[in-house]
């Protein structure tokens, strides 16, 4: 008998993903779509479109009438300035507590959410592990704040009956991202990085994060929580790796932390006269200047997780993006705007 998945943020890179590796198993998918963009991508992937409203309990309840084996919830915003926090908090938070409700009430057999590492905080300097506090709780950062309290939505439902496993991607590279951080590609490509941040990272595959996330279901591994990390390189060294792959010089020093910082608070002060978002804000300083290293070892212990190289996981991004017309000199001067990059 065929299994059936109901994906949120379907038409997201995660998402995409996502569903493209379900079909392949044999899954039948259905996506929730809240514009005609989302339905086709979720079309274009193999997935059933499904009109829903992501913060709307009843129009879920309708969504996943019928039975369900598998709930991912992958849909969230990745917000990082100020004026839009409200918005975030009423998506990343009300939108789990509307989908875990209605999961509930509609009997979906198991759930698998998408945080991140960021419930930790950037208030964290150890090395993260499960055990490890999260403290995105105290974060003055609205994105830290909301993916933590949406983990402790999903954790009372696990404690109202709800088989859920949660996942903590950190940063997610590879084939198929056109607005995360393809605008650090691109910005290498054209030369128009201005500097590279002070902190590090820790780099996952996308198409990794993906298979583990199936492998929680699959698996079940109700109750479990799961860090999603990659290879770790500072931001000086991810950027000279990218300009070593597409033959461009790159900054060979960190661009110190205060002035970042201060430069961060110029543009946001400056933002609240224009109403515009600027191309770095205070919260998107901080997270470039955080050192992250991240424990991946319980993951591929229990679900196989798979750590890429990071070299062979530019080499895949950077070539989709050329695939895709994002790179070289032409479509540099003929189109400079690009996505944001969160993790």
């Amino acid at each position: 008998m065929s299994q059936t998945a109901f994906v949120t943020g379907g038409s997201g890179f995660l998402g995409q993903h996502l569903i493209r590796q379900l079909v392949a198993g044999g899954v039948a998918v259905r996506a929730l779509a809240r514009s005609d963009a989302a339905a086709t991508a979720a079309r274009d992937a193999g997935a059933t479109p499904v009109a829903a409203e992501l913060t709307d309990r009843a129009s879920l309840e309708a969504a996943l009438a019928g039975p369900v084996d598998v709930l991912f919830h992958t849909a969230a915003d990745t917000n990082r300035w100020t004026p839009n926090n409200a918005r975030q908090t009423e998506v990343n938070v009300g939108g789990a507590r509307a989908l875990v409700d209605a999961a509930l009430a509609t009997g979906a057999r198991f759930f698998v959410h998408t945080s991140s590492v960021s419930s930790y905080s950037h208030l964290v300097d150890e090395e993260l592990s499960e055990d490890v506090p999260r403290r995105g709780g105290e974060s003055w950062i609205n994105y830290e704040r909301t993916k933590y309290l949406a983990e402790e939505v999903v954790r009372d439902g696990m404690a109202r009956g709800l088989a859920a496993a949660i996942v903590q991607p950190a940063h997610i590279f590879g084939p198929g991202d056109t607005r995360n951080w393809a605008k650090l590609v691109q910005l290498v490509d054209q030369g128009k990085l201005p500097g590279a941040p002070p902190g590090s990272g820790a780099f996952a595959d996308v198409r990794e994060v993906a298979r583990a996330e199936i492998e929680a279901w699959r698996r079940r591994r109700a109750g479990e929580t799961y860090l999603l990390g990659g290879e770790h390189a500072s931001f000086v060294e991810l950027i000279a790796k990218i300009g070593a792959q597409l033959g461009r010089r790159t900054p060979k020093r960190a661009t110190p932390a205060f002035v970042l910082r201060a430069y961060a608070r110029v543009l946001d002060l400056a933002s609240r006269i224009t109403r515009r978002e600027p191309e770095i804000t205070p919260e998107g300083a901080m997270f470039t200047c955080h050192h992250l290293a991240v424990d991946s070892s319980k993951a591929v212990r229990e679900l196989d997780y798979g750590i890429t190289p990071l070299d062979r996981l530019l080499a895949d991004t950077i070539e989709s993006l050329r695939r895709a017309g994002m790179l070289g000199a032409a479509h540099g001067n003929r189109n400079e705007r690009t996505g944001d990059a969160a993790r």
